[in-house]
Formats: C-alpha cells, sequence, structure tokens
C-alpha cells in the first residue's frame, strides 16, 4: 500500500511537471510573438520616420533599384507566363463541358490580375529579394559591420533599411503588373492557338470582365505586399543569430513569415475592396438617379 502511495504521488507530479511544462512552453511562444510583433512595429515606425525626415541616399538607392528591380525581371516573366497558362490548362475543361470555352478568357484575365497574379508575384519576390535582404543584412549583423556604421555616426536603418524599404514599395507594384501582362499573354496564346478558342469571344469576354477597378484592386494590394516583405525581411537581417546558422534562419524565417503576411493581408485587402467597390457601385447608382 505505500509503495502504491508513493508510486502514484510520484506519476501525480510527472504529470503535473509535464502540465506546467506545456503550460511555460505556450506562454513562452505566445510572449516571443508578442514581442517580435512589438519589435517589427517599432523598426517599422523607425524606417517610415527615416523616410520622411531625410529620404534615402541616391547612391545606395540606385544600387537597390537595380538589385530588387532589374534582376527580378526573369523571375516575374516566367511566373506570370506560366501563371496564365495553368489558369488556361484549368479552366478550359470545367467552361467547355458546360459549352462556355470562349468565355474562359474572363476568368483567366480576372483571376490573374486581381488575385493571382500579384500573389504568387509578390510570393516569388519575397523568395528572390525578400531572402536576399535578410540574409545580406544579417551577414553584416554577424560580421559587425552594422555596428561599424553606427560607432561612425551613420543611422544603420537609415543607410541600410530605407532604400531598399523604398525599392520594394515602389517596384514590386511595377513587376506585378509586367506578370500580369505576361500572364495575359500566355493565357491567352495557350487558349488560342493550342485550345482552338475564337479569339474574337475571347478578348470581348475578358474585355467585359476585367474592368479598371479590378487592375487598380491588384495592384492596390502589390503596395502593401511589398511593404511588408521589405520590413519583415530587413527586421530578420537586422536581429540575426550568430554565424552562420543565424543568417540562414534569418533568411528562411523571413521568406516563411513574410509569405503568410501576404496571404494574411490578401485577406484583409480583399475584404476591404469588395466593401469599397460595393459602397462606390453604390454611390454612383445614387447620384445616377
Amino acid at each position: 500500500m505505500g509503495k502504491s502511495r508513493s508510486l502514484r504521488r510520484i506519476e501525480d507530479t510527472t504529470m503535473w511537471e509535464r502540465f506546467t511544462g506545456s503550460v511555460s512552453k505556450i506562454g513562452h511562444s505566445i510572449s516571443s510573438r508578442i514581442a517580435f510583433a512589438g519589435n517589427l512595429a517599432v523598426f517599422s515606425l523607425s524606417t517610415i520616420f527615416w523616410l520622411i525626415a531625410k529620404g534615402p541616399r541616391r547612391e545606395t538607392l540606385t544600387s537597390c533599384f537595380y538589385n530588387i528591380g532589374v534582376l527580378s525581371i526573369p523571375v516575374v516573366m516566367l511566373t506570370g507566363t506560366f501563371i496564365g497558362m495553368v489558369l488556361a490548362v484549368q479552366t478550359y475543361p470545367p467552361f467547355k463541358a458546360v459549352g462556355l470555352e470562349t468565355h474562359i478568357g474572363a476568368a483567366i484575365n480576372l483571376s490573374l490580375v486581381k488575385e493571382l497574379g500579384p500573389v504568387l508575384a509578390a510570393t516569388m519576390l519575397a523568395g528572390r529579394v525578400g531572402s536576399s535582404i535578410a540574409a545580406e543584412l544579417g551577414t553584416m549583423r554577424v560580421t559587425e559591420q552594422i555596428d561599424a556604421l553606427a560607432s561612425m555616426g551613420v543611422n544603420p536603418i537609415h543607410y541600410l533599411v530605407v532604400p531598399r524599404f523604398l525599392s520594394c514599395l515602389i517596384l514590386i507594384p511595377g513587376l506585378t503588373l509586367f506578370a500580369d501582362l505576361l500572364g495575359v499573354v500566355g493565357g491567352a496564346f495557350y487558349s488560342i492557338k493550342l485550345l482552338n478558342v475564337d479569339w474574337s469571344y475571347y478578348w470581348e469576354w475578358s474585355r467585359y470582365a476585367v474592368t479598371m477597378y479590378d487592375i487598380f484592386a491588384g495592384m492596390f494590394k502589390t503596395v502593401f505586399f511589398g511593404a511588408a516583405i521589405a520590413l519583415i525581411c530587413c527586421h530578420q537581417g537586422f536581429h540575426c543569430g550568430a554565424g552562420a546558422e543565424g543568417v540562414g534562419k534569418a533568411a528562411t524565417s523571413s521568406f516563411v513569415i513574410s509569405f503568410v503576411s501576404i496571404l494574411f493581408l490578401d485577406l484583409l485587402l480583399g475584404i476591404f475592396l469588395d466593401h469599397f467597390q460595393v459602397v462606390l457601385t453604390g454611390a454612383r447608382s445614387g447620384g445616377v438617379v
């Protein structure tokens, strides 16, 4: 009896330790995420402050424009073209089954310019541009180059982050528009040349379905995508761990967090833009009446 009671006490103690350990891990995880959100918010406000107060240096801005914009064009070309072709492949069978194959241009181009083009192009740029930014700044942190800039009286955020933030803010929407254009061309080529869809109906239904507001909605999203990619990746690079392992983790986490942020922002902005379109349509109809 005495041994069984002692064993029960040991088991109860072990279960209690496991429970408290699990609660402690959950609390630590939540607190670390709250701390990360706070640090990112402070980092973002500092970047915006220096952008407004002094603006970027021309030499660093030119280099960032080239690395982020010009070097991303091949990736954007391939991404946009294959998005359009894949949409054509996946859209044609169900539309053909109901005798509406001539309408696939509307479905392809609307989903391309409003949703898939901005999201997938931003995701590709987060992988190419964002990971590169995080790795570059992380290497500078590990080799103490950022500390050297601070010791010389140069603000690291103004010198390193502001030009990258402004470049992403300006160039990612333009690159997404370029991807949308190539996606439209790729979808049209596959539909008309390989699926034998009548070209006149293809473009007629596309013109009827896609409006300037749809194009504006897609471009509006990419401004926030670009800002999120730049701020998250620069923040991860600035706060990376020591050594090569820290730089690798910073590059990986920057892409993962950027991708999740793109999806989350896409949801919020999609809801906002849909409500805004309803209000805008109601205001126009009210004005006509």
